[in-house]
């Protein structure tokens, strides 16, 4: 019989070679059910909120815009949150590598298809994002049996972009008494878009090249 089924906490455990005498140490998996995840659960569930606030008139409603606003300020700042409670506590799971960006796609393309429907975003903008993001999603469904590709930094930072961009977007700048520094706000979200959407692309390919890469090694 094995270890794992002679002690029941065995069984949720991994081995890491940390002991300098040079036996290895048992070290508890994290439970998915943790703080982190709850944060990236609590994201997807303030997606469906974040649509209708935006629907409400066309979009045309300067409250309702922002109160869209503030959820999407929340929604992303969940998204910092949950990173940096699960890296310092050590609640890194592997549900939570992918739940995580999957939540960022139901977030950020759920706005995208909505102010491109409301044509204020190109239809080939949203397009070649979200073709990205679902290839990517699928590609890390492909892999999973091999390894799990995390977050990298320019996948971040395209996050980060996107986040700004469409943060622009939300805001009612449009709807308020028409202004220079109105115009320049919406031109300085369309500039962060645009360029968000050209990270998008380049770090697809490395995704795409890291995935093919962990394929081969297993």
């Amino acid at each position: 019989m094995s270890a794992a089924a002679d002690d029941p906490a065995a069984g949720d455990a991994r081995l890491r070679p940390a002991d300098p005498r040079g036996g290895p140490v048992l070290a508890p998996t994290p439970s998915n059910v943790n703080l982190p995840n709850a944060l990236t659960l609590l994201r997807i569930l303030l997606v469906p909120l974040l649509a209708w606030l935006l629907l409400v008139d066309g979009a045309g409603d300067v409250v309702f815009r922002l109160l869209a606003f503030t959820v999407f300020v929340v929604a992303a700042v969940t998204d910092r949150i949950d990173g940096v409670i699960a890296r310092s506590r050590g609640l890194i799971t592997d549900f939570g590598k992918i739940a995580d960006p999957i939540a960022d796609k139901l977030l950020l393309g759920s706005v995208l298809v909505i102010f491109s429907a409301l044509g204020d975003v190109p239809w080939w903008v949203t397009v070649l994002i979200l073709g990205r993001e679902l290839g990517i999603t699928l590609l890390r469904f492909w892999v999973i049996r091999y390894g799990v590709i995390a977050a990298s930094p320019g996948g971040k930072a395209k996050t980060l972009l996107q986040i700004f961009a469409l943060g622009g977007y939300i805001l009612p700048f449009e709807l308020w008494a028409p202004s220079p520094v109105a115009a320049v706000f919406e031109v300085v979200a369309a500039v962060l878009l645009y360029l968000a959407t050209a990270v998008t692309v380049v770090t697809g390919v490395d995704y795409v090249r890291r995935a093919l890469a962990l394929r081969r090694a297993g």
